[in-house]
């Protein structure tokens, strides 16, 4: 069995990985560690989990913990694994970071977008970008995983075949998405109030939001240049669901066929990734509770745009469960291991 520990278990991200990981036959959660909560039961935090887990939550004293255990999850802030991962800890056990601390290459991007200096940039190059559709390859035999966003997941997957195939411009991309609530986390803040959301939506993070350098980057690597896109995030009243709409210039004519083709090609052999029927728009919640995403284009003759459609579960494919995809690359196990949960409806 696996053993494997979770920093920031009572967070949103690090609840759903305690509800994944207890369906994974392969794995054992040896503990769980929340600042907030050392020393209250887990299932006192999160019922749903009662009578199937007896674990206290502890402190999160990472070198200790991880002499302990095979895999570590840290579901934090971001900042929080920068600050104290060593190489000392790498070689003990392997980290998948829910964070953002080591997703950009490019540290001075980094601390430009988050506003935090990095406490460990010489670790970055040994970290691989765990969007497993695409860089599967560079994620086997690593250390150290840096779980891609929620809405660079999303945006990225529904954009990618059509910037690799180079059918767009990528630096006419721009990308209109919206969010559940969970998304911004289990934190007590004011805007996220029931009041505050229920029966309205809204953008945030307009032209400034930290995700914005995340995507392009990897469109960058998709295009093999520099791409620079507008990315705009809502939030919407819902708890869970990411739904992403993307708008590019063509670089020239087109079928719908030759489009289809370059879409189902791509994603072929990828389980988790589901083209739609033509005329199919994606839908939130046709995807949640699960690590599916939805994708699917629309080609717009009249503009000479493609419009490029997405749909996921922030909190699994954009968080715990594809965290949980990438441990599964790691030790070698069928990727959609303990993964295979039907979406949710209604």
């Amino acid at each position: 069995m696996i053993k494997a520990g979770i920093i920031g278990a009572t967070g949103y991200a690090g609840g759903e990985l305690v509800r994944i990981l207890l369906g994974h036959k392969d794995v054992e959660i040896a503990w769980m560690a929340s600042k907030s909560y050392a020393g209250q039961k887990y299932s006192s935090i999160y019922e749903n989990v009662y009578q199937l887990i007896d674990l206290d939550c502890i402190a999160d004293d990472l070198p200790e913990l991880a002499k302990t255990t095979d895999v570590i999850f840290t579901a934090t802030p971001q900042g929080y694994l920068g600050s104290i991962l060593t190489e000392d800890i790498l070689k003990e056990c392997k980290v998948i970071d829910l964070s953002a601390d080591y997703r950009i290459t490019d540290v001075e991007v980094y601390e430009q977008w988050y506003g935090i200096k990095h406490g460990s940039p010489e670790l970055i190059k040994q970290a691989a970008y765990g969007l497993p559709e695409i860089h599967r390859e560079e994620i086997k035999g690593k250390q150290l995983i840096a779980n891609p966003g929620c809405y660079p997941t999303c945006s990225t997957l529904s954009i990618y075949p059509a910037v690799k195939a180079g059918i767009i411009d990528p630096n006419t991309i721009i990308i209109d998405a919206k969010s559940g609530t969970s998304g911004a986390g289990r934190g007590a803040k004011t805007q996220n109030l029931y009041c505050e959301v229920n029966e309205n939506m809204k953008a945030y993070g307009v032209a400034t939001h930290r995700h914005t350098p995340e995507i392009e980057e990897q469109l960058s690597r998709a295009a093999g240049e520099p791409v620079m896109i507008n990315f705009t995030p809502h939030l919407a009243p819902m708890n869970r669901g990411i739904l992403a709409t993307s708008y590019a210039k063509l670089t020239a004519k087109v079928t719908k066929e030759e489009i289809r083709k370059v879409y189902e090609d791509c994603y072929k052999d990828e389980y988790f990734v589901r083209v739609l029927p033509e005329g199919h728009c994606p839908q939130t919640r046709w995807v949640e509770g699960s690590n599916f995403v939805d994708v699917n284009f629309e080609l717009d003759t009249r503009t000479g745009r493609l419009i490029m459609m997405g749909a996921m579960d922030n909190l699994v494919k954009g968080a715990a469960g594809q965290a949980v995809q990438n441990m599964n690359i790691l030790f070698d196990l069928p990727e959609n291991e303990g993964l295979k949960f039907v979406p949710v409806f209604p």
